[in-house]
């Protein structure tokens, strides 16, 4: 069985758009193989800035040959009918077969293909998937059709066994296939043959190309983490940076350089950012200092001065660079200890969305909603308005425009800059945290305070405004606000409902909307709307009159702090957004293992609106449902439901109440009551005070007689006193059960 190779040689491809096209390439060419009928044994791809590769192990050397047969139409079918059969199959009329079944005689097409060897399909899979590459983005070049990531100049494929190798012939756009490739770039650029998979990837080491992007990852870290200790620094770890240099060379050759000291006032973030971003540098830091006074660069080449000529340049552009984050940093500083004023008066200017008015606008919305969470999270309600009013000021910043990604950072050190508490500096810093499922959340009262209202602020903002995701389509992150306030309720762990920030946010984003709207539209139509849904005008057939006009400006004038009752609005649009609160920790839950019917189950209860209640529930149930007693508790209940809904349908009545002892027939019925009068009270003690592993434990108590109960005794029986006795003791069984969840939502 012979091994096929294949190598695309191009110019550079992007660092960031390797990955995943080693991944399209192994699938294209594997898939196109195995429908035309090939096997192999394994396949792994490859690739380095100037060539994409392939090795396919133990592939058949040719496919089989294929007899299928079709039935077809009856032969007295109309004539129609036969020429679509003629088409599906691609034969002639006289070639099909006329056979006897039970209603008449019907037409057969017998297909036979014969086997094609592994050369031929080889060349039509490759030639097609070359053709159809999904780059992201591609060009043309010379006056070819072709279209490619970069010109490409070589295609090597070859199919090779004991007896050797051999070409596999094609030509695309003058682009004929061999069995040659070339090595680096600079220090070995002459043409080679190959023969086999490992003669290419030994050949290639020769040429100093190393081919798999994870060794020249490990070439990479390791060098760079052996220079670092020489001179007692360690290397700042940065997986994304490591894998995108790794995509920048053939040959690694890591040089490691010195910051000056004059630009070792900078915060290290921002040495770190300045680095990887213009010239992909990895910082090294000093642990007796704990700053960053070093890099390392990745050259693509062996030089005779070992780098010096290579690490010279880098240095220099690096302070070039360095010196603009120095002027950028020390002009901030002297806005910051001027109090940032000339910042908060910017971001008036500067529009958050047109619907939701400015920044500033924002600023105002974050500081009330912060200063309501505030309490509920152990936070200073003082010190997380404060904050609110910070967090924003560093986008106005010259560092934040040179980098983005350092906002929330720069303005911590600005607000301590400025003399503000650590408080107070690092929930300007952490306030955006968390930005992703693996980002860590912040746990300082006040950061939680201020990060749950800038994000509550974003989803009742937008849902103020109609801008829901829709699909896959999400513009504004609202699926990942709603994350991060689910994972730092969860983290944090206090129980707080959130009905009152969300409706408090929705007014004021409300109120925020219909301002932005009365001043850039009709500021009649506007006012009356705003003072209808404020219930200062009360109905649709009611004018607005001069007085409540007056009124309303006011109320606009105060924008997102007037607190209005934003009537019959509130509580549908709560509702909305709470679900799609729900739907995101569903998907949260289920990937910490807890089943969607479990989480259904807890979030009909009341108070699901507190998500740390809804969790520690729904885990706690979760628990019980892996036992035994759980299991068969489960099936329990749902029965005592089911009955009781069908006899309570049947009757016209609600059988909640009433049962009593005296009524009792059995031992099972009394056993039961004496059960439940155990079980009622200690299950509505642990809900209440939150300690559902004991409100499980205690439930979980009914499962024998409950089951004894089942197997013993009929509910509807004849005597109508005793079936009442008996529907109300359900109604009890119900009642416990709901305490809890509702068991009927719970499958299997």
């Amino acid at each position: 069985m012979p091994d096929l190779l294949i190598e695309l040689f191009s110019e550079e491809i992007p660092a960031r758009m390797q990955p995943k096209a080693r991944e399209d390439l192994k699938k294209l060419v594997t898939d196109g193989l195995v429908e035309a009928g090939l096997t192999y044994a394994s396949a792994g791809a490859f690739s380095t800035p100037r060539r994409l590769a392939l090795s396919v192990e133990g592939l058949t050397d040719a496919s089989r040959a294929v007899r299928e047969e079709r039935k077809g139409p009856r032969v007295d079918a109309p004539e129609k009918a036969v020429e679509g059969f003629l088409r599906s199959t691609g034969l002639a009329k006289d070639q099909l077969e006329v056979r006897d079944e039970k209603k008449g005689q019907v037409y057969f097409a017998v297909i036979e293909r014969p086997g094609r060897p592994a050369a031929e399909i080889v060349a039509e899979v490759l030639e097609k998937t070359i053709r159809n590459f999904p780059w992201p983005k591609s060009m043309r070049w010379g006056s070819g059709s072709l279209r490619w990531v970069r010109p490409l100049h070589s295609i090597l494929c070859i199919l090779s066994d004991e007896a050797g190798a051999q070409v596999v012939p094609f030509d695309i756009d003058g682009i004929a296939s061999g069995d040659s490739t070339r090595g680096h770039r600079f220090m070995a650029p002459d043409t080679f043959s190959v023969v086999s998979f490992d003669d290419y990837a030994a050949k290639l080491r020769r040429a100093r190309v190393m081919l798999d992007p994870a060794e020249r990852e490990a070439a990479i870290a390791q060098e760079a983490a052996n220079l670092a200790f020489a001179r007692g620094w360690d290397i700042v770890e940065d997986k994304g940076l490591l894998a995108e240099v790794a995509g920048l060379v053939e040959w690694p050759v890591p040089l490691m350089g010195a910051i000056e000291e004059r630009f070792l006032t900078l915060p290290p973030e921002v040495l770190q950012t300045s680095m990887k971003e213009h010239q992909k540098f990895f910082s090294a830091r000093n642990p007796k200092t704990g700053r960053i006074e070093g890099f390392v660069t990745v050259a693509n080449i062996e030089t005779p001065d070992d780098g010096a000529t290579i690490l010279a340049g880098n240095q220099r552009v690096l302070a070039a660079r360095l010196s603009d984050g120095l002027f950028f940093w020390e002009n901030d500083l002297r806005q910051a200890k001027a109090g940032m004023e000339d910042w908060a008066e910017g971001l008036k200017s500067v529009t958050f969305h047109n619907k939701l008015g400015s920044q500033a606008d924002r600023v105002a919305r974050i500081k009330a909603l912060a200063s309501e969470i505030a309490p509920l999270v152990g936070a200073d309600p003082d010190q997380a308005a404060r904050a609110a009013e910070l967090a924003k000021l560093d986008l106005r910043s010259e560092m934040v425009g040179e980098f983005p990604e350092l906002q929330g950072i720069m303005g911590r050190y600005y607000a301590l800059e400025a003399g503000e508490g650590a408080a107070v500096a690092d929930a300007a810093r952490d306030h955006y945290s968390p930005l992703g499922p693996s980002d860590d959340v912040p746990s300082a009262p006040v950061s939680v305070a201020v990060a749950l209202a800038d994000k509550i602020d974003t989803l009742t903002g937008f849902w103020a405004i109609d801008e829901k995701p829709t699909g896959s389509k999400d513009p504004f992150a609202l699926r990942r606000a709603a994350l991060g306030v689910i994972r730092i309720l969860l983290a944090v762990g206090k129980n707080a409902g959130l009905q009152g920030p969300l409706v408090s946010g929705e007014r004021r984003a409300f109120a925020s909307h219909l301002k932005s709207s009365a001043i850039s539209d009709n500021k009649y139509v506007r006012a009356l709307q705003f003072s209808r849904a404020a219930g200062i005008v009360p109905d649709e057939t009611t004018e607005i009159d001069a007085a409540a006009l007056e009124q309303t400006q006011q109320l606009l004038e105060l924008g997102p702090n007037s607190g209005i009752p934003v009537q019959g609005l509130e509580l549908a649009s709560f509702a909305d957004l709470l679900n799609f609160l729900h739907d995101r920790l569903k998907v949260y839950l289920r990937d910490q293992g807890i089943r969607h019917d479990i989480i259904d189950a807890v979030l009909a209860q009341p108070g699901n609106d507190d998500l740390v209640l809804v969790v520690n529930r729904a885990t706690a149930l979760n628990d019980m449902l892996k036992t035994e007693d759980g299991q068969n508790l489960t099936q329990g209940l749902k029965r005592a439901s089911n009955i009781l809904a069908q006899a309570e349908e049947k009757d016209g009545v609600e059988y909640s109440f009433g049962a009593d002892p005296k009524f009792a027939e059995t031992d099972e019925e009394r056993a039961l009551f004496a059960a439940l009068d155990t079980a009622e009270p200690a299950i509505k003690a642990a809900t209440a005070s939150e300690d559902f592993p004991a409100a499980m434990f205690a439930i979980a108590a009914l499962r024998a007689p409950i089951d004894a109960f089942f197997d013993a005794v009929q509910v509807n029986t004849d005597n109508q006193i005793v079936r009442r006795n008996r529907l109300n003791l359900l109604s009890r069984i119900r009642a416990a059960g709901r305490e809890i969840a509702d068991f009927t939502r719970i499958e299997g």
